[in-house]
Parts: structure tokens; C-alpha cells; sequence
């Protein structure tokens, strides 16, 4: 499979942006489709991958939380302890959900909702497209447990959707807990 990252030479280039919290309006608009050959959208992911470095726990960041609304996403579950198949640190630009099957309900929270965790009905295996910053190069991940659930996070960001309008009953919405 091709490299879902541009060349690394570019990432280094990223700077840390600013996480937008709820209920600022970018987080629930659409955002639109970007060329992912321009130098912009690269430029857009390494601020992202620079971005989700520095924050702690943070497995992957939309375009729209760091006040940008495009459609491009990126993910690094790879050391999560309830990742079972992952595909490293990547990028995706103009992400399309192809299939989705075998629907969980699981705990979620989100940087951008940061004093709440919620549970959410989600398919636990999915196979998504979507485009390699820089070259452009249409790619197709197939990945289940974790990683696809964190996969539907970053879409429905992309959507204009947060975890929280997803949670499955009233019930469903939790403080987030802090361990010293």
C-alpha cells in the first residue's frame, strides 16, 4: 500500500494550531472538499499531525478543530490499548465512507468536547477512500475495532457533527473523569 503521509521533509514543517472547542460554529458546518495536491492542504496536514502530537491522548484531529473547514483528517491509534488493526500516524484528504458493518456501542470523547465522554453506536469495521496530501493518490483503508471507530469520529467532524449528537439515549453522556 502507498504511504498515506507527504514526505516527511514537509512535516516538519507544521506548527501547532489551537484546538476550537464547542459550541464554536465551524465545528457544525460541513466542510468542503480541497485539492489535496495543493501546497496548502499539505501544509494543512502537517499542522494536524503537529497538532494531535503535542496534545495528549489524542488519536486524531479534524481540519474543522483547528478552525479550518476542509475535509481532510488525521489518525494515529497505533497506541491505543484498544486497537486491534491500525495503519500508523496518516493523513486523509476528502474521506468517503465506502461500507460500513457490525454496529458497537462504545465510550468517545473529543478534544474538542473536552469535560465529556458520551457512548455511541458505531460500525466496527469499515473501509474508507480518501486522497494522500501531496501526491493525491487515491488510497482505500479497510480497518475494524478501534481505528474504525475513530475513523467515524473525524468523519462526522467533517460533517458537522460531534460525538455528542450521535450518543445513544440521555443516559449516555458522561463527565469526563480525571486520574492523578
Amino acid at each position: 500500500m502507498t504511504s498515506l503521509l507527504p514526505d516527511l521533509a514537509e512535516l516538519a514543517l507544521g506548527r501547532v494550531r489551537d484546538v476550537v472547542r464547542a459550541p464554536h460554529p465551524v465545528l457544525s458546518t460541513a466542510c468542503a472538499e480541497v485539492d489535496p495536491t495543493l501546497p496548502e492542504t499539505v501544509t494543512l496536514a502537517a499542522d494536524l499531525l503537529a497538532t494531535m502530537a503535542v496534545s495528549p491522548g489524542c488519536v486524531g484531529l479534524a481540519a474543522n478543530q483547528i478552525g479550518v473547514p476542509a475535509r481532510v483528517f488525521c489518525l494515529d491509534v497505533s497506541a491505543h490499548p484498544k486497537t486491534r488493526t491500525h495503519h500508523g500516524r496518516f493523513v486523509l484528504v476528502n474521506p468517503v465512507l465506502v461500507e460500513a458493518t457490525r454496529k458497537e456501542r462504545a465510550r468517545e470523547g473529543c478534544m474538542s468536547v473536552p469535560d465529556l465522554t458520551g457512548d455511541v453506536r458505531r460500525p466496527s469495521r469499515v473501509v474508507v477512500t480518501g486522497c494522500v496530501p501531496g501526491t493525491g493518490e487515491q488510497v482505500t483503508v479497510t480497518t475494524d475495532a478501534f481505528e474504525a471507530r475513530a475513523i467515524q469520529h473525524e468523519i462526522d467532524h467533517l460533517d458537522g457533527l460531534l460525538f455528542v449528537d450521535r450518543v445513544v439515549d440521555a443516559h449516555a453522556l458522561h463527565q469526563r473523569q480525571t486520574y492523578l
